[in-house]
């Protein structure tokens, strides 16, 4: 129950806080995320260029990796301009209809990258144990299948969140300390009954999240279980390393919130501007690195880029 002795009503205009404590080092923070933003567009696009212009990487694990591209520039595009609009132009305002789109877009792109990491793990799954039926099993039709699914979850479990928090009638505070309009941390400044907004948060995070990360678990369990059975110990090592992309990016994208779940089991209270940096993370350092590390690790994309700055040179 969030009592409140002083309350406004619903503002026309929210004053998004930044990184509260951290205000004399904007200048400093904001060359960090400007070299991600610029990064993560470069990288992304070009994945996409090269996947869309080379025949042969039209395949079921290339096309999956066009579509997390597709999310990590959607991801960037709705969170890296507005922090940069606070770090340069001290531009805190945000309108309230503003702030319930960034409530619904911002993890709406966050659930369908965990969404889209899943389809990967299963498709490493299928072409571990089905290597003959790959294609046949993840067939176009079964890709847009699985893309839809991803974008209908995302869509179901995101669009309560600002319908719920358009009934907030009252609140503490206009100003929201956070870098962008979060669900939970507008709910933390209204002023009433809050518990029913927490348990919907929670559910957000058990039914994406959560749901995800088990799954990749068994998933990649699977793996090593059919890896293990091979009798020759080179063909599983080989087995075994197509799947290491696909581990940094997973182990990148769900540390920040496993990070931030056992901290809150195990009672550990962080500096608000330390929480804010890691939930930064969560949208700022998978989309840089995804491509990076897809394009450095997978011998297919490898082998195109040198191939494409080869023809370059000449």
């Amino acid at each position: 129950m969030s009592s409140c002795n002083k309350s406004i009503p619903q503002p026309l205009t929210f004053v998004l806080a930044g990184i509260p404590g951290l205000e004399s080092s904007y200048g400093w923070f904001s060359v960090p995320f400007f070299l991600v933003f610029v990064i993560t567009m470069i990288g992304n696009a070009a994945i996409l260029c090269i996947i869309w212009v080379e025949k042969s990487l039209h395949e079921p694990v290339f096309l999956l990796l066009a579509m997390l591209s597709v999310v990590d520039l959607s991801l960037v595009s709705v969170t890296v301009p507005r922090m940069l609009g606070i770090f340069w132009m001290n531009a805190k305002d945000i309108s309230f209809n503003a702030c319930l789109a960034q409530m619904f877009f911002i993890p709406s792109f966050y659930v369908m990258e965990s969404g889209i990491l899943l389809a990967m793990a299963f498709d490493r799954f299928v072409a571990i144990w089905y290597p003959l039926r790959y294609t046949t099993i993840l067939a176009n039709n079964i890709l847009v299948k699985m893309a839809l699914a991803v974008l209908t979850r995302a869509v179901a479990v995101l669009t309560p969140a600002p319908i719920l928090a358009k009934r907030l009638e009252s609140f503490q505070t206009h100003i929201i300390s956070y870098s962008y309009c979060a669900y939970m941390a507008v709910v933390q400044i209204a002023c009433g009954d809050i518990s029913n907004h927490i348990v919907y948060g929670l559910m957000v995070i058990v039914t994406s999240v959560g749901f995800d990360l088990l799954f990749i678990i068994l998933s990649y369990g699977l793996i090593l279980h059919a890896v293990f059975r091979i009798p020759s110990w080179e063909a599983g090592g080989k087995a075994l390393s197509t799947c290491g992309s696909h581990l940094c990016v997973i182990a990148l994208f769900y540390s920040p919130v496993v990070f931030s779940v056992l901290a809150q089991i195990l009672g550990y209270h962080m500096a608000p501007y330390i929480q804010i940096i890691i939930d930064n993370l969560y949208f700022l350092v998978p989309p840089m690195a995804n491509p990076l590390i897809y394009g450095a690790r997978t011998k297919q994309m490898r082998e195109q880029v040198l191939r494409i700055l080869r023809c370059h040179r000449n």
